[in-house]
């Protein structure tokens, strides 16, 4: 083999080819964890109401480890997910040495029980908040289809000057809403926002003058309503006593 100069040239070359790349593996890996190239900017956008600067700058001292190169954009991307108000970040490099940060947040529409809320979306998150919301009471999973109603009843029933205050979705698909004058609609299971114009045309037309409580009115009847009084008193019949 030594006598084999072809042989010898092409062992030399391939030598020289690793060592070319072992010094330029090492080069890359020193430029990319060196202190040289620290992340010194980090611009955060986006309309925020619920999320404070103070939030966003403990995440920013304590969360980010690394350099530009180094930075987990997937790890920082969840760190800022984890604030309460925050419902997605995205993180981008910019040369060579910034971090932009774009916050989206939580728009919250309605409480899930007693338990959370849920944002315009339908998705459930865990947040306090001191805003007078309606109330979904529903099935795990219903929240989508709970704010769709939402959204749908608000304007059918505007007509009347009313707004849903709590809103129920039975497990067998059943709607029931409470309006913010305090009386309950059962609305059943199909023609739901017929049903509810039906009873906004009727509380302006009849309903809202009659000289008694109103406790709640069921609109599941297929040529009619029922309307609970409790302090309503039927009239005596014709010869009898009062």
């Amino acid at each position: 083999m030594w006598d084999n100069h072809r042989a010898l040239r092409t062992l030399a070359n391939l030598l020289l080819g690793s060592s070319v790349m072992m010094v330029l593996y090492a080069a890359g890996f020193w430029l990319t964890h060196s202190p040289v190239f620290p992340v010194k900017k980090i611009q955060i956008q986006g309309q925020m109401k619920r999320v404070t600067p103070e939030q966003l700058r403990y995440i920013a001292e304590h969360e980010l480890l690394g350099t530009f190169f180094t930075l987990n954009i997937d790890k920082t991307r969840a760190a800022f997910g984890k604030l309460p108000w925050v419902r997605e970040a995205q993180v981008r490099r910019q040369w060579p040495d910034t971090l932009q940060i774009e916050v989206e947040e939580h728009v919250a529409i309605a409480r899930w029980g007693e338990n959370g809320l849920v944002n315009s979306r339908g998705e459930w998150f865990d947040a306090a908040s001191d805003q007078p919301l309606p109330v979904l009471y529903g099935p795990a999973g219903a929240q989508k289809d709970m704010v769709a109603m939402l959204a749908a009843l608000k304007p059918v029933l505007q007509p009347a000057g009313l707004k849903p205050q709590r809103l129920w979705l039975s497990p067998r698909r059943a709607w029931r809403v409470e309006l913010d004058n305090g009386v309950q609609v059962e609305l059943g299971r199909g023609d739901v926002e017929k049903r509810a114009g039906l009873f906004a045309t009727h509380w302006k037309g009849t309903l809202a003058a009659l000289p008694y409580h109103i406790e709640s009115v069921d609109m599941r009847y297929p040529n009619g309503f029922a309307v609970r009084m409790p302090d309503y008193k039927a009239p005596p019949a014709h010869g009898q006593k009062q």
